[in-house]
């Protein structure tokens, strides 16, 4: 069983954000973050459920994620989320995110915990300290083409 503990911040809606995942199986413990210049709370939250899962080498582990995020854990545990491919995500956001976590998910046998967040639980708040440091560390926060320019051209076909 892998545990994979998640958070994810940003300053602003969309501004500067960063997400943070810690990743624990017996004696093995990984810590994991990133930063981007211009995204929002839920694209880091989502993203950082796709950092854990990618750093797992072997397919087919039972996973147990935990997060605090009701966008993500209700996405996937209410099946919203495959309604949503059926309908080709209209009208919804962050599907470049989505379908990175379903071709995942496929991958594992996962399931979702929700957790309450800033309750003093140790790895979320671990999570959380990690997220809102990538997202200030200003001189390596990356690039979200895919959100950029999803906020630059909102009117605009997107080629999927």
């Amino acid at each position: 069983m892998i545990e994979i503990y998640t958070d994810g911040s940003s300053s602003g809606n969309p501004g500067p954000g960063g997400y943070g995942t810690i990743l624990k199986s017996g004696s093995h413990y990984k810590e994991l973050s990133g930063g981007f210049r211009k995204t929002t709370n839920n694209r880091m939250e989502l993203l950082a459920v796709i950092a854990g899962l990618e750093a797992i080498k072997q397919p087919g582990e039972e996973v147990q994620i935990f997060s605090d995020s009701k966008y993500v854990v209700d996405s996937v545990e209410k099946k919203w989320v495959f309604g949503w491919v059926k309908k080709n995500f209209a009208g919804k956001k962050n599907k470049d995110l989505w379908l990175r976590f379903l071709a995942l998910n496929k991958l594992h046998k996962v399931k979702f915990t929700w957790i309450k967040g800033h309750n003093d639980h140790p790895e979320n708040e671990r999570c959380d300290r990690l997220a809102v440091a990538a997202g200030k560390d200003t001189k390596n926060l990356k690039v979200d083409t895919f959100f950029e320019n999803e906020q630059q051209n909102p009117a605009t076909p997107k080629m999927w």
